[in-house]
């Protein structure tokens, strides 16, 4: 793939904006070193913050690459996950944040030894060092190189370690309120440009004809795409197992990944009270609802021009 300067200007222009907020705030947040401020922004994110935050850490290359794939080949079931989310965040943000804050929890291998004994906490934590390092960030990290890969044609081990940096560069300096500051930016991004993508290829879909009129041909020609619950007989039922996937272990997981996963949940504990904290997980809970327009209809406006090109040759 080709990319233009235009390409590059605005993805060197996005490092600057990052790379600045991120110095700007770490130069202030140095000022008063300890770890309640490092790793918990001294308790002082609003909601807004904490909301975006939380909705940055979670989506990443992961989505805009893995799911618009995904929206792809088995189409808009795949955001069973993201608006069951919705329901899991305000479940959290009702019943988890209550009790973490009021025992004064930091980390969730701290909460499993108050709640069974230290051997679970130590077990816990190499677990999820394990995790986080190995399947985690370099997942994240490989789909981001990926993106770079294909637009700038940057070899992939340069860009999986321009994007490690990257982020050690930003992130280390500052804590969480770097983080979480930035964040607000980023998620900015995110859905304006998902926004943006999907505009585009619902037109292109509708041959300029605007989004409305793709939208319509997406459902008049792809209606199999539109479906949450897929069939037995549909050769992607193997991954979204019919109305199992929506009351199944899904919640397990996500609960899991909402309420006790560190990298989220602590956006929330360093919010300036409970009330925000649940506010913010609540906010992130709405934006949850529109990643399916940012990522999925991309996806399935690209199998329909497929089809469309397959048949015209």
């Amino acid at each position: 793939m080709n990319f233009t300067t235009s390409d590059l200007i605005v993805f060197l222009a996005y490092c600057l904006i990052i790379i600045t907020a991120g110095i700007l705030i770490s130069a202030k947040v140095n000022r008063k070193k300890n770890s309640e401020s490092y790793f918990f922004a001294d308790k002082s994110l609003p909601w807004f913050i904490v909301g975006s935050s939380v909705i940055a850490a979670n989506i990443s290359a992961e989505q805009f690459i893995g799911m618009s794939g995904s929206g792809y080949a088995m189409g808009l079931t795949i955001a069973t996950y993201e608006w069951l989310a919705s329901i899991m965040l305000i479940m959290v943000a009702l019943w988890f944040l209550p009790v973490f804050i009021r025992k004064n929890i930091r980390t969730m291998p701290q909460f499993l030894e108050e709640r069974y004994d230290s051997r679970i906490r130590t077990v816990l934590a190499i677990f999820w060092l394990f995790l986080f390092v190995f399947v985690n960030l370099t997942s994240i990290l490989y789909l981001g190189a990926l993106a770079l890969k294909t637009v700038f044609d940057i070899k992939l081990g340069y860009a999986i370690a321009g994007l490690a940096l990257f982020s050690l560069f930003l992130t280390v300096g500052g804590g969480l309120r770097t983080i979480a500051n930035t964040d607000i930016i980023q998620v900015a991004f995110l859905v304006f440009g998902g926004l943006t993508t999907t505009w585009l290829a619902l037109d292109t879909v509708a041959d300029g004809e605007g989004i409305i009129k793709g939208f319509s041909i997406l459902l008049e020609k792809a209606p199999e795409k539109f479906h949450m619950i897929l069939p037995a007989s549909d050769p992607n039922y193997k991954y979204m197992p019919g109305i199992r996937s929506i009351l199944g272990g899904i919640w397990i997981a996500g609960i899991y990944y909402f309420g006790a996963n560190q990298y989220i949940i602590q956006k929330a504990l360093g919010a300036r009270s409970l009330r925000e904290a649940q506010r913010g997980l609540v906010f992130s809970a709405y934006l949850k609802l529109i990643i399916p327009v940012l990522v999925v209809i991309p996806g399935i406006a690209a199998f329909c021009s497929r089809c469309r090109y397959n048949k015209t040759r």
